[in-house]
């Protein structure tokens, strides 16, 4: 059996593992995505403005989500001031307390097993990516891991101030991406509740001091925005939420079966020993007499694990953010199911231990090659891949041979730790660049102020959406669209496909244009317009 290390060495390991999966590196690459530029510059309106209700972007409300990353980001502006990374930073200091947390819930209620569920959730590939990114999705996912906790940890303690703590971080979780936070924790514990046959247990969650602390956190930046804009309520309630879930209004349609393979990716080096958790677990729960009396946790994990694919599954908008809060339940599962296979002295089989191995070390060979396949889109078939197979081959095998030894699945944490660690060392040092030369407008909106020293407006033309909140985040001002009809009468900078400017000519007949420069790796040219004859 695995004992409790000192608090101390697993707080510096906890931190030191957290510090570099989380927090190293946040600026080696720009701002990538529409997403990411877009609820930057949100709260940098809302900093600039000292607005802690209203979120805009370009001056115009912007009600698409609740306010609380935007709150942390405004924190993180404050401190460190208007960058790319501190705009990445809530994430990650997020994802850390979300870890914190499982470690501190498992060392008080599943004693054993708090290192490896902490430390398996941190390099869990899902929660690495997410933590990095200027995004809700993380909020949403710690606020709602910590709710959950302690919600479970009231029904074990009965202690009242848990079950207080669960409706204060439910309601931080719908500040976080709204409703979806307290429908989707209803869903897991009725659920549970369902499989416990107890429910006396929902009873008994409704707590009236609860519902009241719950109303007391969400409810104030609710009330205080429907009264600023009366927009608020048609947008955020209907449209981004309801119209969202039931049907394809914003352009994520996805097969039904999507969040198989992308929760699979998203618990990835973990996902052969969680499935293999997920199905010991499973058919143990299923072989139990009595629900009442086995133990819960494991039952409880499943349901959680399980109610975030399936929600979204039936969702006619389908995003990989969308099932991060599933993401804990499933390394907490496999946290026990080391523990159980501990305590009985049993080594893990060698089919799982080989799948294990190769899943682990393969992410070292996409690491490798990040930037062929930013610039081909497809793996190569080159001399490059062949000697990144072969290390990924070796690491396997130090894998295998680590839990076939008889430490087996006490040496499974730190086996597989050591190529999370690797390849994003590998993405982060040889993937950076390509990655924001490819991805992101900021070395473009580098070289646009390199030439401009008035800070001209800016538009853009036959663009994408991820370049266009790009630029307004990196030039902070408002970008116009051409083919929108929105061309700047005063002298301004145009971004344009390559080859495009025949067509800019025709739309601003009679003004000067000027060739600015190109960039390459996206095939972009920029030039300088004239104002209009007045």
């Amino acid at each position: 059996m695995s004992s409790p290390g000192p608090l101390r060495v697993d707080a510096l390991l906890l931190a030191c593992v957290c510090g570099f999966l989380f927090f190293f590196g946040l600026a080696h690459f720009g701002l990538i995505g529409a997403d990411e530029p877009r609820y930057a510059q949100v709260a940098r309106e809302m900093f600039a403005r000292h607005d802690w209700v209203a979120p805009t972007l370009s001056g115009r409300p912007w009600l698409e989500k609740p306010a609380l990353y935007y709150w942390e980001a405004m924190a993180a502006y404050s401190v460190f001031g208007v960058s790319d990374w501190a705009a990445r930073l809530p994430s990650a200091v997020d994802a850390t307390c979300m870890v914190v947390a499982i470690y501190l819930f498992l060392r008080r209620f599943r004693r054993g097993m708090e290192l490896d569920g902490a430390l398996m959730t941190a390099s869990a590939a899902g929660v690495i990516g997410f933590a990095r990114a200027a995004s809700m999705d993380m909020p949403l996912a710690a606020t709602f891991t910590i709710g959950l906790l302690c919600w479970y940890a009231w029904r074990e303690s009965e202690s009242k101030s848990f079950l207080g703590a669960f409706y204060v971080f439910i309601a931080l979780g719908m500040l976080a991406k709204g409703p979806v936070a307290p429908v989707l924790a209803a869903c897991i514990i009725v659920a549970f509740a369902f499989a416990k046959r107890d429910w006396r247990l929902i009873l008994r969650t409704l707590w009236i001091p609860g519902v009241l602390l719950f109303c007391l956190v969400a409810l104030p930046w609710y009330v205080a925005v429907q009264i600023k804009d009366p927009q608020f309520f048609r947008e955020f309630i209907l449209q981004h939420n309801l119209a969202r879930f039931g049907t394809n209004l914003y352009h994520h349609k996805e097969p039904f079966w999507y969040y198989a393979p992308v929760m699979l990716i998203a618990l990835a080096p973990w996902t052969v020993f969680a499935l293999a958790a997920l199905a010991k677990s499973g058919g143990a729960w299923r072989k139990q007499r009595s629900p009442k009396t086995e133990d819960s946790f494991p039952v409880f994990l499943i349901i959680w694990m399980l109610a975030p694919p399936v929600l979204f599954s039936l969702s006619q908008s389908k995003l990989p953010g969308y099932i991060v809060p599933a993401i804990p339940a499933g390394t907490m599962l496999l946290a026990d199911y080391m523990q159980r296979q501990r305590v009985a002295d049993e080594r893990p089989h060698f089919a799982l231990v080989l799948l294990h191995a190769l899943v682990a070390a393969g992410l070292i060979v996409p690491a490798l090659l990040v930037q062929y396949l930013l610039l081909q889109r497809r793996l190569p078939w080159t001399q490059a891949t062949w000697v990144s197979t072969a290390i990924a081959l070796v690491l396997a095998l130090a894998i295998t041979l680590s839990l076939r030894s008889r430490a087996g699945f006490s040496a499974l944490r730190l086996a597989t730790m050591v190529p999370v660690v690797l390849a994003l060392a590998t993405v982060l040092r040889l993937g950076a660049p390509a990655l924001d030369n490819r991805l992101s407008a900021r070395p473009l909106a580098n070289a646009i102020a390199g030439i401009d020293t008035k800070h001209l407006p800016i538009a853009v033309f036959h663009v994408s959406r991820e370049l266009e909140y790009g630029l307004a985040f990196y030039r902070d001002q408002p970008v116009s669209r051409y083919e929108f009809g929105q061309i700047p009468v005063q002298q301004h900078i145009v971004v344009v496909p390559a080859g495009s400017q025949p067509e800019v000519a025709q739309l601003v007949t009679g003004r000067h244009i000027s060739y600015l420069g190109e960039f390459a790796p996206q095939k972009l040219q920029y030039f300088y317009v004239a104002s209009s004859e007045r």
